[in-house]
């Protein structure tokens, strides 16, 4: 069964489609219209407004944290009962080097607070950060999918290799379209059109 939606969609690879085409044109949008620079890099209100913006057309949770448990694989994100305390303490971390702002990213994807659309979400509020504080955005063509899943399933433990993979990908390209397009355009290579597993509160 697909996800409920504004667009009355029931089948699931016919949702995912939509889903990828309307927020793909959305993605443009921000970056032309210049949205995304005046978000305070680093902040969760900069998330849920790049979420809300990038999934609004689609979802009545854009930009709402997110109501059930989810698991991923084996992975459980963040409980819904410490998802707010998680988020207010990500706020507060450091983010002045490239290892504080991945550290912050690892941080984020382990709240994963919204129902769907985190890592597209959370791709284009990563490279806010990497462009405000040390000039520079993830180029993500230069990002091997496997290398990537396994290391963010791993990063909670042990956060070295996601850093390794994503350093060997910066570039100083940060108002490139293109570039910045690489993270939406790869959004289901990344990440893995794994089923969500949830907990109806």
């Amino acid at each position: 069964m697909a996800l409920e939606n504004k667009l009355g969609i029931t089948s699931s690879p016919e949702l995912a489609e939509a889903e990828e085409r309307i927020s793909k044109k959305k993605a443009i949008e921000l970056f032309e219209n210049g949205t995304l620079d005046k978000l305070e890099a680093g902040k969760f209100a900069s998330l849920k407004a790049i979420h809300k913006y990038l999934f609004d057309d689609i979802y009545t949770f854009a930009g709402e944290v997110r109501k059930v448990n989810i698991a991923k694989g084996n992975f459980r994100f963040a409980p819904v009962m410490y998802l707010e305390a998680a988020l207010d303490n990500i706020d507060k971390m450091p983010q002045s080097t490239f290892d504080e702002i991945i550290e912050k990213y690892v941080e984020m994807n382990i709240a994963h607070p919204f129902r769907e659309g985190n890592g597209r979400s959370t791709r284009i509020w990563l490279d806010c950060i990497l462009k405000k504080e040390i000039g520079m955005v993830v180029d993500w063509s230069q990002v091997d999918k496997e290398d990537y899943l396994l290391a963010m399933e791993r990063s909670p433990i042990k956060d070295i290799e996601i850093k390794h993979i994503l350093k060997n990908a910066l570039t100083d390209k940060v108002n490139d379209r293109e570039v910045y397009m690489k993270g939406i355009d790869h959004s289901y290579y990344y990440e893995g059109y794994t089923t969500f597993k949830t907990e109806e509160l």
